[in-house]
């Protein structure tokens, strides 16, 4: 049966509702989708028909973002990936595939090295062990919560994560993007930008052990492709690829990013 339901909520142990939703046939294994910082469950919109060829798709907005709850002050890595660990909890499943992309990747890799036994699979796109030194975070943070709104991060974002041609005239992909960041609450986004200020998961990345898939953008100046070689490097027996993109390598190489992340989840062991 295939299914599409509308955003429902779960809420985790410290009170916070986290929206959520499923996409596709029941039957087939689950691949959650975890995002990056500013958007929500719908940056993943337009791969959703490729990918429920394969897979239920669990889509969730991280706290701070879309329908779910935004509590002030800083979140952690940790409470980032215990909200996964919740959900999936609440849900009744056990173990699935996880595709991170950028901070959605770093949760990924929280959740491959504290609840290895919850996953299946890990794809981590345009993301990092560490994006440090951690004081370069505390300027962009107290900026914005001073800040009237979210206009001038939001360009900012969108001129870190798309080539100059999408961002050129009015593509309608990027204007989705964009009236999603002026949508968000800037204690989401300062919240969730002090967990990446305060992780550093370069000792302990090593203990992920499933099956792993790195994907780097060549043009990305958010995580570089070097930050995605160093990480391949550190994840025992991960694959490495890079694709000719800026940090949205899912929107801007849909094509070629889908053809990768599609082998890797299904490929025969």
């Amino acid at each position: 049966m295939t299914s599409q339901t509308p955003t429902a909520t779960v809420t985790t142990g410290d009170g916070v509702r986290i929206a959520y939703r499923f996409d596709g046939d029941e039957n087939k294994p689950v691949l959650l989708l975890s995002n990056s910082i500013g958007t929500d469950l719908h940056m993943w919109d337009g791969q959703v028909p490729a990918l429920t060829e394969h897979f239920r798709l669990l889509r969730y907005d991280a706290r701070g973002h879309g329908a779910s709850d935004v509590p002030s002050g800083p979140y952690s890595l940790e409470r980032l990936g215990r909200d996964v660990v919740e959900l999936l909890d609440a849900l009744g499943l056990q173990r699935v595939h996880v595709l991170g992309l950028s901070l959605g990747g770093i949760v990924a890799q929280w959740l491959g090295i504290h609840v290895p036994e919850r996953v299946d699979r890990l794809v981590l796109s345009n993301t990092a062990a560490y994006l440090g030194p951690a004081k370069q975070w505390d300027g962009p943070i107290a900026e914005l919560l001073e800040a009237p709104d979210m206009q001038v991060t939001a360009e900012r974002f969108l001129r870190n994560w798309f080539p100059d041609r999408m961002l050129r005239g009015d593509d309608q992909v990027v204007e989705g993007f964009r009236r999603t960041l002026l949508a968000t609450r800037r204690e989401g986004v300062a919240g969730s930008w002090a967990a990446v200020r305060d992780y550093d998961l370069r000792r302990t990345a090593t203990l992920i052990p499933n099956p792993t898939l790195v994907i780097a953008g060549e043009h990305d100046t958010v995580t570089s492709a070097e930050h995605g070689k160093e990480l391949a490097a550190t994840v025992p027996g991960a694959r490495f690829t890079v694709l000719p993109t800026v940090h949205m390598a899912n929107v801007e190489g849909q094509a070629e990013f889908l053809d990768t992340v599609v082998a890797f989840l299904t490929e025969q062991p």
